[in-house]
């Protein structure tokens, strides 16, 4: 399968994120429904690992970095309940182990697959080009996020590094779609003055 497999993941630790971020206005039982999705988000991860194909690392056209957003959005999902305030003692100390855990793994996709980009660049423009940027802007919110909730104080400088990057990827994104649509739009002229 595809990195697009993830994506089933992904929409799940995002509901987990809005319900840990309004948990401290709306009670706990939002918090708890938060650790709910969280935990059903960990097992879809786990779900589409299984049948991801890794030959994507190597092929891929983009949204095979979708494995790696995958988890940090997990690990930004783990940062927000940590940082809802809802868990003490051994459940807060749980919780701020599987958030640093959880970005670790996340840092070692973006290490593994930005490493296959190096040795197999794909520098052509494809639209699954946008998978890419999403897990690098993730990546980086949640090496941010955690760094807050976990009181980690050097994942605050290693987020903004990662933020810039993420930009730098999405303005080549954004140039390569730009001048796709330009050469379709120039195309679709000179065909019509052939006519």
């Amino acid at each position: 399968m595809p990195g697009a497999a993830f994506l089933i993941c992904v929409a799940t630790q995002g509901l987990a994120v809005l319900a840990a971020v309004l948990a401290p206005q709306a009670g706990d039982r939002l918090a708890w429904a938060a650790l709910v999705l969280f935990l059903l988000g960990l097992g879809l991860y786990v779900d589409a690992l299984v049948r991801f194909d890794l030959r994507q690392l190597a092929v891929g056209a983009g949204d095979h970095w979708v494995a790696g957003g995958a988890m940090a959005i997990s690990a930004l999902a783990a940062s927000k309940l940590l940082a809802s305030g809802t868990w003490s003692g051994t459940a807060h100390t749980a919780l701020r182990t599987t958030t640093l855990v959880l970005l670790g793994i996340a840092l070692g996709w973006y290490l593994v697959l930005a490493c296959f980009e190096a040795a197999r660049p794909r520098l052509h423009y494809d639209l699954r080009r946008w998978s890419t940027v999403f897990p690098l802007g993730m990546t980086a919110g949640a090496a941010l996020s955690t760094a807050a909730a976990a009181r980690v104080s050097w994942l605050d400088p290693l987020g903004r590094v990662l933020l810039w990057i993420a930009a730098a990827v999405w303005l080549l994104t954004a140039y390569g779609a730009v001048r796709r649509v330009a050469r379709a739009a120039g195309e679709a002229r000179m065909a019509g003055e052939r006519v």
